[in-house]
């Protein structure tokens, strides 16, 4: 069917979901503070503030999807939506640069400066004269408060897999991005499918490392700065794969559906944007984290 976008720039209704979301937030916020002070109601107010932004964002996406199918959204207004996810990505990337950071800072600067580099004999002396400076720190200056882990994950094993792994599902995601173009819809629902699955795969073995390295590794959150980085790059990025899929399945279903049309696709432009913004970020963490 043809589709046929209004020609005047569509203006919603006033909406309750923005209010809902703020809710959402702020009492999934108030959950992370006090589940991180050891509250143990924190755990509801987190359930509440992820029950509400889960049903937030349901709730909306339903209502612009239903918009966008009803042929109520203009060129102008497709303008505005590929403006919003541009600058939800540069804020993602704003995101990871913190903690690229944060590793650059404690590789470079930290670590050199309490083995006595960069001219900071004094520094080391002083605090801790047995440290010595170097990275992955498997020996931290204090090992009775942060233990030290044994090994690290070797760089040409599963970080290595994964690697391809995701890469491969760029490629997949892509060519059903072709094929929605060329109105192929099989080939649209095919490359999905596989994307999804390559990206199942690839959270599974992040699973298996993390595991292996709690079990076998005692790498941690706790054994010291080279584990919280550790963790806290690859966890984040673990949680926006989860996120990515859970878009990838809701268009998935979408192309099910019969939604999207050659010239009308932005919902499916975004996911594929997001999703090739998750390789890129697992590139360097690949580099920077595992390789180097």
């Amino acid at each position: 069917m043809k589709y046929h976008p209004t020609q005047r720039y569509f203006l919603p209704a006033p909406s309750k979901w923005p209010l809902i979301g703020s809710c959402g937030l702020f009492f999934l916020l108030i959950g992370i503070i006090n589940l991180i002070h050891g509250h143990a109601y924190g755990h509801y107010f987190f359930m509440i503030g992820a029950i509400l932004l889960a049903y937030m964002m349901f709730g909306w996406f339903s209502a612009v999807i239903d918009e966008s199918e009803h042929g109520l959204h203009s060129k102008q207004m497709d303008r505005t939506y590929r403006w919003g996810m541009v600058w939800f990505i540069v804020s993602e990337v704003a995101f990871f640069g913190i903690f690229f950071g944060a590793l650059f800072y404690v590789r470079y600067v930290a670590v050199e400066r309490l083995g006595g580099q960069l001219g900071y004999d004094f520094t080391h002396t002083t605090l801790w004269p047995q440290f010595k400076a170097a990275w992955p720190l498997l020996k931290n200056p204090n090992p009775a408060l942060f233990p030290d882990p044994l090994e690290v994950i070797p760089a040409w094993g599963i970080p290595a897999i994964n690697t391809f792994i995701l890469l491969s599902s760029a490629v997949t995601v892509t060519w059903a991005q072709w094929g929605l173009q060329r109105n192929r819809r099989w080939q649209m629902n095919v490359g999905l499918i596989v994307t999804i699955v390559l990206g199942l795969i690839f959270l599974s073995c992040q699973a298996y490392e993390y595991t292996e390295a709690y079990t076998q590794l005692n790498l941690t959150l706790h054994s010291g700065v080279y584990g919280t980085t550790f963790f806290m790059l690859t966890g984040f990025h673990a949680a926006h794969v989860t996120i990515g899929l859970v878009m990838l399945t809701v268009i998935l279903c979408r192309c099910i559906k019969g939604h999207f049309r050659p010239e009308h696709h932005f919902g499916f432009e975004a996911v594929s944007w997001y999703w090739h913004f998750v390789d890129v970020v697992w590139l360097f963490l690949f580099i920077f984290v595992y390789w180097l």
